[in-house]
């Protein structure tokens, strides 16, 4: 004959165990939500692995691999230097065309690749957002560092153009990390704008396409920013990419025809879409999961 187990009731001293158990919760930002770095360094490893992730799953499968990073700049360079260099005699100054134009393309397609990108990225880990808490801006910002390796593979095909065409840069290529840091930032911010949208308003994934290429004809890429007029030129100036482009064009072409007014100009707009972006993505972070 067994003897019935009896469960034991709770003691006093294990309800207090039990209560006195720490509890977190979630609750949504009140007013402006300051980017935690304490937590960001902490995640720093997947930071690292979501960047790899997406450098392998874009050449996957691929016949040429990262030679896609080339293709794209160099291809749109020799169309650019058909049409407005040898049709429409778009004047560089002492500049050969196809160096002027390259020289633009390398931040731009960075530009163009990371907001493309970054702007999706969101919706495209919606399965990681919704099983695990991280801090969700590191998605964007994996989207935005990842073109890195694009941008340093299509830098080789520069370095040879400029032996190619005799053109040895100045002291001022020592600046051409700040102006890469610009475009990253001008990058993430419209990033972060886009990603948090994209996940309420799916019209942003169709509407991505339409901007870049809209951007691009706003940007001097194909052509110096001579040929704007000056009554023009401060509605002009609103595009912060107007300052990356030359910048990039002055620090390894030595060209003297770029505004510090306007660079600093740049500077500022920069720094306030990156600071309503991050507010506005920050706002929105914890209804991802529920919507996405």
């Amino acid at each position: 004959m067994t003897t019935p187990v009896i469960p034991k009731l709770l003691t006093d001293s294990s309800k207090s165990t039990i209560t006195n158990r720490p509890v977190t919760k979630v609750r949504p930002p009140q007013g402006l939500a300051p980017l935690d770095f304490h937590e960001l360094w902490a995640y720093r490893e997947l930071l690292y692995f979501l960047v790899w992730r997406d450098v392998k799953v874009r050449y996957k499968q691929t016949a040429i691999g990262v030679t896609w990073a080339v293709l794209q700049p160099f291809i749109t360079m020799v169309v650019f230097s058909i049409v407005f260099g040898q049709l429409m005699q778009v004047s560089t100054g002492e500049t050969p065309y196809p160096v002027f134009a390259y020289v633009a393309l390398l931040p731009w397609t960075f530009f163009a690749s990371a907001i493309s990108r970054s702007g999706n990225s969101l919706v495209y880990d919606a399965n990681l957002i919704s099983k695990v808490y991280f801090p969700r801006v590191i998605i964007p910002l994996a989207a935005v560092l990842s073109n890195l390796v694009d941008f340093g593979v299509a830098f080789t095909i520069l370095i040879g153009m400029l032996l190619l065409f005799g053109i040895v840069p100045s002291i001022s290529i020592l600046t051409l990390p700040f102006f890469l840091l610009l475009a990253l930032m001008t990058a993430l911010a419209i990033g972060l704008w886009l990603s948090a949208l994209n996940v309420k308003y799916r019209d942003v994934n169709y509407a991505i396409p339409f901007l870049i290429q809209v951007w691009l004809f706003l940007t001097p890429v194909a052509y110096p920013t001579t040929v704007v007029q000056e009554h023009w030129r401060f509605l002009y100036s609103l595009n912060p990419m107007v300052g990356v482009v030359e910048g990039f064009r002055w620090a390894l072409l030595g060209q003297q025809n770029l505004s510090w007014d306007l660079m600093l100009f740049s500077i500022l707009i920069v720094l306030a879409l990156f600071a309503g972006g991050l507010f506005y993505f920050r706002r929105m972070e914890f209804e991802f999961a529920d919507v996405v």
